[in-house]
């Protein structure tokens, strides 16, 4: 992966200099290579590679598997060295610390708290012990001039059977660093349905939800994840452009017509977190291709939806939201302004209150008013 100071835009506006927001990135998603073997040392537990740019090659190739199952496979190495309070803590503070190298002003941190039980833990605990490496990035990077917000994603796992109880910890952690509540793992045959009494409970707390819909199944987990799960955002949701038909194509440009699901997502200005580098590992986007420019990040970026940028897993993928940005801008060639929306919608769709939300706004404004000189 290439330092995230290598990527810049024409007249040499450096992206990881951007204020940016990053809200579907997953912990275990984001564990340094050398903290997994170091952990991983100290647990006993084998690695594959003992050598952590040999690690990090071994995950990029176990991640372009070309379906989201097998590319989940890889989460078995890295959950099993965030089974204690000291593996939690950490690989959180050195998760905040990497976002902020990464420019990111806010960030959100998903992650299934039931995964991390094996070595003694509690639910709360878990909760607990990522809090308290988020806190110490935080006032480490406050410390260095810098300032980040960082809040909390508790996810369920959508092939489980704990949604409800899981919800419930999210609501009693809510006033100690949580803010939302998401669903995850393999998606089809397991639709936000299934965890209608989690989404039921949560409406009733007022706790909002982001649900993984329209990356490993269509049109209907996207419909499920929005009527069932009440979702403000869908992680991922690129297939959700299977609702869009194209009419007819001329000089003149590109005519289609929308779906009701799409329909309803674009005129509540539903945010969409999508991640492209992702998004070509699991094969969230082969109907349409095999490559970024093929990706229907533009289609829909260019029909008014709400787009956001994410990096979903940066240590499966090899990458930062710096990356991520400067991919999309040499396929599709964003400029700066293009690029502003992008953290303008990010910003918009935080689960933050609306003045915080507006904050984050005017900070990104100024951020990129700069970088125009």
């Amino acid at each position: 992966m290439n330092s995230v100071n290598e990527y810049q835009l024409p007249r040499g506006i450096d992206i990881a200099s951007l204020p940016k927001v990053s809200l579907h990135d997953h912990l275990d998603g984001g564990v340094r290579p050398q903290t997994i073997i170091e952990l991983a040392d100290a647990i006993g537990y084998d690695v594959p590679e003992s050598n952590a740019d040999r690690l990090a090659e071994w995950f990029l190739t176990q991640c372009d598997a070309g379906n989201l199952v097998d590319y989940l496979k890889t989460f078995d190495l890295s959950t099993a060295v965030m089974q204690t309070t000291e593996g939690l803590t950490r690989i959180a503070r050195e998760f905040v610390e990497d976002l902020v190298a990464d420019g990111v002003i806010y960030g959100e941190i998903r992650w299934a708290p039931e995964q991390h039980l094996s070595r003694g833990l509690s639910l709360d605990a878990t909760v607990d012990a990522v809090q308290e490496g988020i806190e110490q990035a935080i006032d480490d990077a406050e410390r260095a001039g810098n300032s980040i917000q960082v809040g909390q994603l508790i996810t369920a796992m959508r092939h489980a059977d704990r949604g409800l109880e899981i919800a419930e910890l999210a609501v009693r952690h809510r006033d100690r660093g949580v803010v939302g509540f998401d669903i995850a793992g393999a998606e089809a045959g397991f639709p936000a349905s299934r965890h209608r009494l989690a989404f039921d409970y949560l409406a009733t707390e007022h706790l909002p939800v982001t649900v993984h819909a329209g990356e490993a199944d269509g049109i209907d987990s996207i419909n499920s994840a929005l009527f069932d799960g009440r979702a403000l955002r869908l992680g991922h949701g690129v297939r959700l452009a299977e609702d869009i038909t194209v009419e007819r194509s001329d000089d003149e440009g590109i005519y289609v017509s929308l779906g009701p699901v799409a329909q309803w997502v674009k005129d509540r200005e539903i945010a969409l977190e999508l991640s492209p580098s992702s998004n070509l590992q699991t094969g969230a986007i082969a109907q349409w291709g095999t490559d970024l420019v093929d990706h229907p990040f533009d289609l829909l970026y260019q029909l008014g939806f709400r787009n956001t940028i994410n990096v979903d897993n940066r240590t499966m993928s090899g990458t930062s939201l710096t990356r991520e940005i400067s991919l999309l801008a040499d396929a599709f060639a964003y400029d700066l302004d293009d690029l502003e929306v992008f953290q303008q919608n990010a910003a918009a769709a935080a689960f933050l209150p609306l003045e915080d939300r507006e904050e984050l706004g005017e900070i990104i404004a100024a951020g990129f008013e700069s970088a125009r000189g």
